[in-house]
């Protein structure tokens, strides 16, 4: 037999849309006859494909040899699945035989290795067989998409055979041949084309903020590719999906984190710098998406991150607010909100899905009515809004899946006003279609008013109503049988707001879908699980009853029947102990009769979440007692994490750099139990200096924002210390700022000597303020307050510098964080859930001062006491500390500075009066007098280990060592193997 050897694009075969980057080629023709004629086997061809892998013909590839019927085009679906895989054809060889042929590739991995592992041999037999069919026939039944891009299974008949059906699927494969290219030219090209056909500006006249524009596209282009394979993908497999249903999402910006997680940083700087820009710079541009308001908000942003990342089949559902967290805007010291107007130059991310909507009902009454003898309730509403989604695509980091964040806005129904028409009121009728439109405008709007708590419900019902109706038009699209729900779906709350869920899944169940009571009622049970971030019961959400009623007249008849039902079981379980009957009822009968949101979870999921192992006690024993002890089943603890990626690799290159250099990998990226590592390397000189250089550099980044922010410089050999957070009593900024008083005054009665042996601080504190929040506006008030006293000081100098950074969000965190050198977490323990802002600080090295409280007690398991500074009264102490009162003796520097601030030292006397009665020592709620002297002892614990730069580095490697544990990576993956029940799925390379 012989070989003849040629590129595969000759004009001796012709193959249809030919490859233009192919190894070379050979055909294999059997020994010529006379008259040129090709020898024909005599043994009978068999009638089925094969595939069979051949692992010792080749030291330095593996053989993949398929034998199929021939048929046109074969050969470049053959090759197009080997792209797809990431796979490199070395060479290849045909053998022609009748009407078959046997082709043999020789192929490596992407980094031009054998294939050894039999999982990925396997899959890649599987995903032959799929395109090229396993009837020997090709089929034309399989067939594959575009060049890496998985495979896609194509409906029955829409290849098959000849003529224009698949002359036109054969276009269209061919001209979606190949995923978006990355090399810098290639992104170039995309950006210039964003430029002039997206933003329509001339490719050779654009500003930073246009190329962003253009930029922020050709990324999200990248993002839709794996975006639909990943979606397809899952459908084809019919995993099991979890549906996050979260109403806050504090996304941030999308830009750096996209390309990071795509794996393309490198190559669009370089494309950008080419064009004459800089990534960076152009990064700046992108406002942030503040759809959310404080950690809550912040951890669902990561856990969507996580779950893309660790390959789990997972859709978030939200809100889009037209206006998110307000902007804070300090004037002489006092908060002031204006409109977040964030979508006002459009959202790049976002894909709006005009053909995906859904009418959301309001008030109206209910009705029975007779069907086939059966009385059923029927709701007829008096209001109908659309829903209208809008996805947002969240990639995954060292994977392709990339899976979908769903937010909804509220747009007037398409239904026909009639009244209006007979009334010719035509005006009348656009306002009021217009003002349904408001029920997404605005991120939690001040609910202090009935209005408020109506627009609140509203967004609730409107956010629950529209994602179980794409929830569950998604599982019919498959399954015909809702005993399978379980099975295929796992519904999350991510606290109370979308507990109204269970009242609406129960309504499409037995009033739509049909289901007896007691059926649907066990088949809602075993989807939902319930998260809350709630310590304390007076936190805990309640719906008047008369208002739900007039909204939702259909739920609240369907409360009331699970109450009743729910009711007759426990006093089945627990008998007529009337009192705490009334404590688990999910009816509050008081002043106001109410709905408890929270009970009607706990009752309905199969898991309730704590945030941490300290607040899974309290839930326990404090505030969910009585159901702990009917199901202590239910009652589980995940800590929350943060994100690795966005936390260090977007916020802190250098960090990032140094890290994979000394870990001697970047897998920790992706496993950050791998930072343990860094404890090896703590007594090594270099890799403290370079440590040192990092911290300085952050130092510097942060310095120069101050200094542009309010025009304060500050000293870079000072030791900067951060508490950023929302402002709340119980997060006890105020304790910070009196710690800082005091300072100052010491500062002001030493004399000059011992002024020069204090540890400089730079202290920076930022949060916002809820609108009606008056005590947390004057304790910014107070901050500006001293700071214009303090900064201006002459004597001080930079001995001590106070900071109140304005409008803090998502991206000012990127910067603050990695600069601080100490971070601040004050809260009255038992009062913080979970507290993700100390994981954030502890990964970028910077050492803790807190109490025990929340997730810090995790902390100081993992790093060890001696590497943070702990103080303050233990959860078990301050009951006690509470009932003393009056009688509890606070040090006297407390009471000084106290009295400094009453008297008008800093100013505004009046104003300040409420907020020092707020700290008196019978009215000292949150404890700040009677922790005051032992959070002075930790500050000058701190102020000792800084003025011994080894010791302080130390402590600082060893907090990054043990901040692994706290990924949200890690959280992600127990509340899928113990909660809901699903397994990765990773969409084919």
């Amino acid at each position: 037999m012989q070989t003849i050897s040629f590129p595969l694009l000759t004009n001796t075969l012709s193959f249809p849309n030919p490859l233009t980057s192919f190894p070379p080629f050979s055909i294999h023709f059997p020994t010529a006859l006379p008259n040129n004629r090709l020898r024909v086997s005599a043994s009978s061809p068999s009638t089925s494909s094969t595939i069979t892998v051949e692992n010792s013909t080749s030291d330095n590839s593996t053989a993949f040899l398929i034998r199929a019927r021939n048929k046109i085009g074969l050969l470049q679906i053959i090759t197009r699945v080997f792209k797809i895989l990431g796979l490199t054809i070395d060479k290849a060889t045909v053998e022609f035989e009748g009407d078959y042929f046997t082709k043999k590739f020789f192929v490596t991995d992407s980094h031009g290795n054998k294939i050894e592992d039999d999982e990925n041999l396997e899959r890649i037999k599987r995903a032959l067989t799929e395109a090229i069919g396993g009837n020997g026939d090709g089929g034309g039944k399989v067939s594959v998409s575009t060049a890496n891009r998985g495979i896609v299974v194509r409906r029955a008949g829409l290849v098959e055979g000849f003529g224009e059906r698949k002359a036109k699927a054969e276009r269209m494969f061919s001209l979606m041949d190949g995923f978006l290219k990355n090399d810098p030219f290639s992104l170039q090209k995309d950006i210039l084309h964003h430029v002039e056909y997206t933003v329509a500006r001339s490719r050779f006249s654009f500003d930073d903020y246009e190329a962003y524009q253009a930029l922020a596209h050709s990324v999200r282009d990248r993002l839709i590719e794996r975006w639909h394979d990943t979606h397809i993908y899952f459908k084809k497999t019919k995993s099991k999906r979890l549906y996050f249903l979260s109403l806050e999402f504090l996304m941030g910006r999308s830009l750096s984190n996209s390309v990071i997680n795509l794996g393309i940083q490198d190559q669009y700087a370089e494309a950008l710098n080419q064009l004459g820009f800089e990534f960076e710079v152009l990064a700046e541009q992108e406002g942030d998406a503040s759809l959310g308001n404080g950690g809550l908000a912040r951890f669902s942003a990561c856990q969507m991150d996580s779950l893309a990342t660790l390959d789990y089949p997972a859709w978030g559902y939200g809100l889009r607010y037209e206006y998110g967290l307000f902007r804070q805007i300090i004037v002489d010291g006092f908060q002031h909100e204006q409109p977040d107007y964030w979508l006002n130059y459009g959202n790049p991310w976002e894909i709006e899905r005009i053909h995906v909507t859904y009418e959301v009902k309001f008030y109206g009454t209910v009705e029975e009515v007779d069907m086939n003898g059966e009385k059923l309730k029927v709701w007829i509403p008096g209001e109908t809004v659309e829903a209208v989604a809008y996805d947002n695509p969240i990639p995954g980091y060292g994977t392709r899946n990339t899976i979908n964040l769903r937010l909804w806005a509220a747009k007037p129904s398409n239904q026909f006003d009639l009244e209006a028409y007979n009334t010719g009121d035509y005006i009348n009728s656009i306002v009021n279609r217009q003002r349904t439109e408001t029920i997404s405008n605005v991120l939690y709007p001040d609910d202090r008013s009935h209005q408020g708590k109506e627009m609140r419900l509203k967004q609730q019902y409107f956010f629950v109503s529209a994602s179980l109706q794409d929830i569950i038009r998604r599982f019919k699209e498959e399954h015909t049988n809702f005993d399978e729900l379980p099975e295929q779906v796992a519904l999350h709350l991510n606290d109370t707001h979308p507990s109204l869920s269970i009242a609406e899944i129960m309504r499409i169940l037995v009033d739509e879908e049909h289901l007896e009571w007691n059926k649907a009622w066990k088949i809602v049970c075993k989807v939902f699980s319930f998260t809350t971030h709630t310590v304390v019961a007076e936190g805990l959400e309640k719906i008047p009853v008369d208002l739900l009623g007039s909204l939702l007249p259909r739920h609240l008849q369907i409360l009331y029947e699970i109450n009743s039902n729910f009711m007759e079981e426990l006093k089945k379980r627990i008998g007529l102990d009337y009192n705490r009957l009334s404590r688990m009822s999910i009816v509050e009968e008081g002043a106001v009769k109410s709905i408890r949101m929270a009970i009607l979870s706990i009752v309905c999921s199969h898991t309730v979440n704590g945030v941490s192992k300290l607040h899974a006690n309290t839930l326990k024993t404090k505030t969910f007692k009585d159901f702990y002890e009917l199901w202590p089943e239910k009652f589980q603890y995940t800590t929350n994490g943060v994100t690795q990626r966005r936390w260090i690799v977007v916020s802190n290159p250098s960090l990032c750099v140094l890290l994979s250099k000394w870990l001697g990998t970047e897998a920790w990226i992706r496993n950050a139990d791998l930072l343990t590592g860094l404890r090896d390397h703590v007594d090594n000189t270099d890799f403290r200096q370079e440590w040192k250089m990092v911290k300085r550099l952050n130092k510097m980044r942060l310095a120069e924002y101050i200094e542009t922010m309010s025009g304060v410089k500050v000293s870079l050999d000072a030791m900067f210390d951060v508490q950023v957070k929302r402002i709340h009593e119980y997060k006890r900024q105020l304790l910070n700022i009196f710690g800082i008083i005091h300072r100052y005054d010491c500062l002001k009665n030493m004399d000059k000597n011992d002024r020069r042996k204090v540890v400089p601080r730079v202290c920076i504190i930022g949060g916002k303020a809820a609108p009606g929040y008056e005590i947390a506006k004057k304790i910014i008030k107070l901050c500006h307050a001293a700071a214009e006293k303090i900064n201006n000081d002459a004597d001080i100098g930079d001995l001590l510098k106070l900071v109140f950074i304005p409008d803090y969000n998502v991206s000012v965190a990127e910067l603050v964080i990695p600069g601080a050198d100490l971070s601040q977490h004050l809260s009255t323990a038992g009062h913080e859930a979970s507290g993700t802002g100390s994981m954030k600080f502890l990964m970028n090295g910077c050492l803790l001062l807190a109490t025990a409280d929340g997730s810090t007690v995790e902390i100081i398991e993992e790093i060890g006491p001696d590497n943070l500074f702990l103080f303050g009264a233990k959860v078990q102490e301050v009951a006690e500390l509470r009932e003393k009162g009056g009688t509890v003796k606070v040090p006297l520097q407390f009471a000084r500075v106290l009295r400094m601030v009453r008297d008008g030292y800093f100013g505004d006397k009046d104003y300040f009066q409420s907020l020092c009665d707020t700290v008196e020592v019978d009215s000292d709620f949150y404890l700040l007098g009677s922790d005051f002297g032992s959070y002075l002892e930790a500050q000058a614990a701190a102020d000792k280990a800084f003025v011994e730069p080894e010791k302080w580095i130390k402590m600082s490697i060893l907090s990054a060592a043990g901040s692994g544990r706290f990924s949200s990576d890690r959280t992600i993956r127990e509340y899928a193997e113990r909660t809901w029940k699903i397994d990765p799925c990773q969409c084919p390379i």
